[in-house]
């Protein structure tokens, strides 16, 4: 098979001549700054490409570690705004577009949440008349029809758009998380007004860079979190109500302008909402982390396996950390 035909099988429940392999495809399937220089002083090459996540410091994989290592998907997504770049702050700090400040404290590996512009006691109106990001800065689709172009004509890699659908995240970051739960525990139209907003933000960032590329595309990414360590962040019904509505918005969204597969990322425990995943037109679940209430490997496979295929799973809080090199080994071949 090629690489694009690998992971079509996979993502259609055939059978691949081989498990398809993603490093940094997707903008939460990367390696944070520290890792990355540590493979490659192990390998004895490769370059430090531009950052594409600054808050989690991810960065860009060298393509020559990708080829080496057989990786069978490449990446396209939005260029920097023109008029929405982050703000230098100084001592660590900067400010995004959508007015949240973070800092990266000493020794710490990624930028942590400082100011939340929307915290506190507001009302509807003051999301209304926030100042929002221009979702349709020309930067952000600069040259992205010709790599995607590019990589679709010339290549043999499926082809991944890294879609800016992080509904969930971008109200959190903005109300903060003590106000964001608050609000989803007891304000609910307070909460809705705010996910509204962002979702139609959102949704016109994504809109014409879909119509560009949706025809060249074989997966579109997303994420958010939704799922805490032994529970999700609230209950079926709570996210039936609240979030998924706006979800479903998204896929349909997607779906209009692409017939390429959705992955969906969301840490956490998030088996409780794996059908309502699936019933919105998830294809694909990733990190699928193991070590979480219910999201045991055999009893996802057996109950959601032939409706949905898990991007990963490999056991990060304590496998890839703590084991040996045949901790790890092993582990990778159970998954298999």
């Amino acid at each position: 098979m090629t690489h694009r035909e690998r992971v079509q099988a996979a993502l259609e429940h055939r059978t691949p001549d081989r498990l398809p392999l993603d490093l940094g495809t997707a903008r939460f399937t990367g390696m944070t700054l520290p890792a990355y220089e540590r493979l490659r002083e192990h390998l004895g090459f490769g370059e430090v490409g531009p950052t594409v996540d600054r808050m989690q410091q991810v960065v860009e994989m060298d393509e020559r570690i990708l080829r080496l290592l057989d990786v069978d998907a490449r990446a396209v997504g939005h260029g920097a705004p023109d008029r929405g770049r982050d703000i230098e702050l100084g001592e660590g700090r900067y400010r995004d577009e959508w007015g949240v400040t973070r800092r990266k404290p000493p020794g710490c590996h990624y930028y942590e949440l400082e100011g939340c512009p929307l915290g506190g006691a507001i009302t509807a109106a003051d999301i209304a008349r926030y100042p929002w990001p221009d979702p349709q800065d020309a930067g952000r689709n600069r040259g992205v029809l010709e790599k995607t172009r590019r990589l679709r004509e010339h290549t043999g890699y499926a082809v991944m758009f890294n879609a800016r659908f992080n509904l969930v995240h971008t109200c959190q970051y903005l109300r903060g998380f003590e106000d964001w739960y608050m609000d989803l525990g007891q304000d609910h139209a307070l909460f809705e007004a705010l996910m509204q907003a962002v979702v139609e933000i959102l949704i016109e960032m994504n809109r014409p860079t879909l119509d560009l590329i949706g025809d060249l595309v074989d997966v579109v990414a997303f994420g958010d979190d939704l799922g805490l360590q032994d529970r999700p962040v609230c209950s079926p019904a709570l996210y039936r109500k609240l979030i998924r509505p706006f979800q479903e918005r998204i896929v349909e969204t997607i779906r209009a302008r692409t017939r390429a597969k959705i992955l969906y990322h969301t840490c956490g425990s998030v088996y409780r909402y794996m059908e309502d995943f699936i019933e919105i037109g998830i294809d694909a679940i990733n990190p699928v982390q193991v070590t979480a209430a219910g999201m045991e490997p055999g009893r996802l496979k057996r109950e959601f396996g032939g409706r949905i295929s898990f991007w990963c799973g490999i056991d990060s809080q304590r496998v890839l950390p703590w084991g040996s090199c045949e901790d790890v080994r092993a582990e990778v071949r159970r998954m298999f």
